[in-house]
């Protein structure tokens, strides 16, 4: 998703590769761990950075504010589609081979990216952007969890975390220098160096792993998947972006089409759901991960909380740019609170979470990031200051995220049996990338009055209080679904079924 901090229950992907038998100890353990983190960097970057870079690409492609919605979702949407069954294929194909390949994909989109001549192509090149990163994220998290073995893989995983904080704090910093310096297409272009050093560290240092007995690639599941999401962000973006300037039978038709580009989502989402529930275990999102209330309970919070969090980092950035007057390189710097304060301030609730359970913390965290939200409501046409008003904001909502990230992995893992970590982990992965998907879809009802100043201030208004009423819910989801004591895991696979 859009955001300066890791997407959640990465310690999961990597410890559900765990399940099968250790092969051969790695040789290049140090090399592997460069690898992962320097190839996994290219999509933390990516993601952050460009939420910076959308005024001037606006003005620069000639790009209405409406429509930016889509330079954010055409790489999330084959990202959240597309990234369980990328986890699949590296235990079908070997893990190496498809990070190496999702590598190579998302630097020759990045380049295209950079030498886009038109908006159109720009959008283009993202979507393969995000289908390369779909294959390249859950493979260097497999490669670590075949690598590394026990408590080692433990401290793998949070030097990878860690680095991906590091990455998400300092991405939208250095990428707004650069737009200030040199221009927008230089943010694609730095994805570039690191993509060759992060290659030639996996193939000169990382050993090829597969699967035991890996589940069949479930392409209808992701075809059904993509075309869902499809249909249903292009449905919700047009809602949202029209602006009512056409005539009454233009309007009638361009609202009849909307409607029913949203209806074919639904009903494709629907298929999906039906498929994945006739193929059982060999689906690429097994439904019976949801047969207990916490793993629903987590998944509803994580679809909140982070849809939220989503739309709060493409907004901010923007509105500090166009109506309080920061260059790119401050807007960046505005948001290093938030990954600063979540990487530091994680470690002791997640501990917390493992002795005493998650659902409390899983409660109180999204309403702090509720109250986070409702301070926003102090920006004004005049009053975007950073100390006064942004900035206790921003605390306030990493606060509560610092709270919600590791006991929500926590709950992720306790909420199945320890033979489905690894899917639940993935399954919940995707959710949060959705989340943000369906969240930026709708911010063309605030970006579309970006051209006048109390229009834009108002609508992010709004979006603060959705924001916070999404947050609300997800500590309410928590409270009543999630399980105060006890993991799932801790119970035989079969009763997991009754």
């Amino acid at each position: 998703m859009p955001e300066p901090i890791a997407g959640p229950s990465d310690r999961g992907i990597a410890q559900g590769v765990a399940e099968a038998p250790a092969s051969t100890a790695t040789a290049h353990l140090t090399g592997t761990l460069a690898a992962t983190i320097l190839g996994s960097s290219l999509a933390f970057i990516d993601s952050s950075v460009v939420n910076v870079g959308l005024p001037a690409i606006a003005r620069d492609l000639g790009a209405g504010g409406a429509q930016l919605s889509w330079l954010i979702n055409a790489y999330l949407l084959p990202l959240g589609a597309l990234v369980l069954i990328g986890g699949v294929a590296g235990d079908r194909w070997g893990r190496k081979r498809v990070f190496l390949a999702g590598m190579a994909v998302f630097s020759f989109a990045s380049l295209a990216c950079a030498l886009a001549p038109g908006f159109a192509p720009l959008l283009a090149a993202r979507v393969v952007q995000g289908v390369g990163a779909a294959f390249l994220m859950p493979a260097s998290l497999a490669l670590l969890g075949a690598a590394f073995i026990g408590e080692a893989r433990g401290r793998a995983v949070g030097t990878w975390a860690a680095a991906g904080a590091i990455t998400g704090a300092l991405g939208p910093l250095a990428g707004g220098w650069l737009i200030d310096a040199v221009g927008w297409r230089s943010i694609f272009l730095i994805n570039l160096p690191l993509a060759v050093a992060a290659a030639w560290l996996a193939w000169c240092y990382v050993d090829e792993s597969q699967g035991h007995d890996p589940a069949p690639l479930d392409w209808c599941g992701a075809a059904l998947a993509t075309a869902g999401l499809a249909a249903l962000t292009f449905g919700l973006t047009r809602l949202a972006g029209r602006n009512g300037g056409a005539g009454d039978s233009a309007a009638t038709a361009a609202d009849a089409a909307t409607w029913a580009t949203l209806a074919a989502g639904f009903t494709l989402l629907i298929g999906f759901v039906v498929l994945e529930a006739r193929l059982g275990a060999k689906a690429m999102m097994p439904l019976a991960l949801f047969g207990t209330k916490s793993f629903v309970g987590v998944s509803l919070l994580t679809l909140g909380l982070y849809a939220a969090l989503g739309g709060m980092v493409v907004l901010l950035p923007y509105l500090l740019i166009e109506s309080g007057g920061y260059s790119a390189a401050q807007a960046g710097a505005a948001l290093l609170p938030l990954p600063i304060i979540v990487g530091l301030g994680s470690r002791a609730p997640g501990r917390l979470a493992e002795r005493t359970g998650a659902r409390l913390l899983l409660t109180i965290g999204p309403c702090i990031v509720a109250a986070g939200f409702a301070l926003f409501l102090r920006i004004g046409a005049g009053a975007v200051g950073y100390v006064g008003v942004v900035m206790p904001s921003l605390i306030v909502v990493a606060c509560g995220l610092a709270l919600s990230v590791a006991p929500l992995t926590a709950a992720v893992m306790g909420a199945v049996d320890t033979a489905h970590v690894g899917s639940a982990s993935g399954v919940n992965n995707a959710t949060a990338r959705i989340a943000g998907l369906l969240a930026t879809a709708l911010l063309g009802f605030v970006l579309a009055g970006a051209a006048t100043g109390a229009g834009f201030i108002g609508g992010f208004h709004a979006a603060a209080l959705v924001g916070c009423a999404l947050c609300l819910l997800s500590g309410l989801a928590a409270f009543v679904l999630v399980r105060t004591e006890g993991v799932a895991r801790d119970r035989p696979s079969k009763e997991r079924g009754r």
